[in-house]
């Protein structure tokens, strides 16, 4: 059986600086901090019932990415800018796929953006 991604962390200097970037971005509902200090941030509507697939690939550094589904991935790069983010890979679309967009959060966390 396949399991979903159920779960997702950014980390960064200035946690309460990123829980506004997100909340203005994404309109995202990131909750106050608990006493360890983590906001939480509950599942959004319209997602797959069955989760979130994803990918495993070969790369120089380790990471994590999320990807946020958007309505439209150049507004949100430019927005995105305004608000202290950067764009870092301009819209594509991949070949019998998605379009997918690649912004910097204000601390530098990557997070990829696909259109709905």
């Amino acid at each position: 059986m396949t399991r979903p991604v159920v779960a997702f962390q950014i980390r960064g200097k200035d946690p309460q600086r990123l829980s506004e970037f997100y909340r203005e971005l994404f309109g995202w509902d990131v909750g106050a901090a608990n006493p360890m200090g983590i906001m939480s941030i509950p599942p959004g509507i319209g997602g797959p019932v069955e989760g979130v697939g994803g990918h495993i690939l070969g790369a120089e550094a380790p990471g994590v990415s999320i990807f946020v589904q958007v309505l439209d991935p150049h507004e949100t790069l430019r927005k995105a800018e305004e608000m202290g983010g950067r764009a870092v890979l301009q819209p594509f679309d991949i070949p019998g796929g998605a379009t997918i967009a690649q912004m910097a959060d204000p601390e530098g966390n990557l997070v990829g953006l696909v259109k709905q």
